[in-house]
């Protein structure tokens, strides 16, 4: 999934194409098996450590992630995954966010 991130657009010069940091959970702290092949691609995996104490700050940002989750789960269609092809998740994906910000702005969400 990490190989499919396009290119980030709008700098100047050559765009990127994979992320620098990648945030995690701790369940995906397991045996090193995510690590890895993340620090192969020369990512940075941000995963915490099952036992450490709270308190790193990820939480911070896998609020946005979680809450965004969140948001798409008011669509019934998107809560359970009823269609088999990815395109057509995709694009009612796609309609979701869409309805999500028309209904932000027009409440004075932003």
């Amino acid at each position: 999934m990490v190989d499919d991130v396009p290119p980030v657009r709008g700098k100047v010069g050559r765009p990127l194409s994979r992320p620098k940091f990648l945030l995690g959970d701790r369940g995906y702290d397991y045996d090193d098996k995510c690590r890895r092949p993340l620090r192969e691609r020369h990512i940075t995996p941000l995963i915490a450590r099952k036992g450490d104490p709270h308190g790193s700050g990820l939480g911070v940002w896998r609020y946005v992630v979680e809450q965004t989750v969140a948001l798409f789960h008011q669509f019934r269609r998107l809560r359970t995954r009823f269609d088999k092809r990815d395109d057509i998740h995709e694009a009612f994906m796609s309609l979701g966010m869409c309805m999500i910000c028309w209904r932000r702005l027009n409440h004075g969400y932003f």
